[in-house]
């Protein structure tokens, strides 16, 4: 049974599948949570974009528009940090992968048990509400507004991707200690683990919006041991 400290909290259902959707809501509404529907991408994204829910339940294939543009329209032009629990009916780990880059935050192949979805959803919203008290991180004159996904350097605002995001995010927390390459991984994309060239690919992409324009580089590399993003003409000797 749920316990009665933990609260649940509102979340949008998009999917297309009537019954589903209908099973979905009414299990969800049962253990505590109040759940909107939509049943495409558009109405979805409108949805999403406009208020605050506690997690989005999100169906890879939706009419009018997929789950991955609705996911990335949410993280890039709406600026949503809402957790999103994508779900898929095609079990491959680049499908994965690929929903994990358009931004979303746990995914769950279908068919699912009710009891997982709930699990997960509760998890999502937990890990979202521990963040939410450490909005602002700075390193150096990089600041990160984790509510709002702004990230400013210099005065001047950075355009990042949603993985970029979540990198400078994972980098910022544990500033100045060094992150090993497993444990960034993990944290954006699971089990899902993406081949060799992935994360590479995406820290020098973080690398040339964030250091490139500016004189001082923030994100090192150290050999064997990881990654971290620090001044280090900063640090005591």
């Amino acid at each position: 049974m749920r316990s009665n400290d933990e609260p649940s909290g509102l979340v949008l259902l998009v999917e297309d599948n009537r019954n589903i959707a209908e099973m979905v809501t009414e299990y969800l509404e049962s253990r505590g949570f109040g759940v909107d529907y939509a049943a495409d991408g558009m109405d979805g994204y409108r949805l999403a974009s406009s208020n605050g829910y506690d997690a989005v339940v999100l169906d890879l294939m939706l009419p009018r528009l997929d789950g991955i543009e609705v996911c990335r329209r949410l993280r890039n032009d709406s600026k949503k940090a809402t957790p999103v629990l994508m779900l898929t009916a095609r079990d491959t780990l680049q499908d994965k992968v690929t929903g994990l880059d358009a931004g979303a935050d746990d995914y769950l192949v279908k068919p699912f048990a009710l009891q997982e979805l709930e699990a997960r959803l509760r998890a999502l919203i937990r890990r979202e509400r521990r963040q939410v008290s450490a909005e602002l991180l700075k390193v150096a004159d990089l600041t990160l507004d984790t509510a709002s996904l702004r990230a400013i350097r210099a005065g001047q605002e950075l355009q990042l991707s949603p993985i970029g995001l979540r990198l400078l995010t994972i980098l910022m927390r544990e500033s100045p200690r060094v992150v090993s390459r497993r444990d960034i991984e993990r944290e954006i994309w699971g089990d899902a683990l993406p081949d060799s060239d992935t994360l590479r690919s995406h820290l020098y992409n973080l690398r040339k919006v964030i250091d490139k324009p500016f004189q001082k580089a923030l994100l090192h590399t150290v050999q064997t041991a990881g990654y971290r993003l620090a001044d280090l003409d900063a640090q005591p000797n």
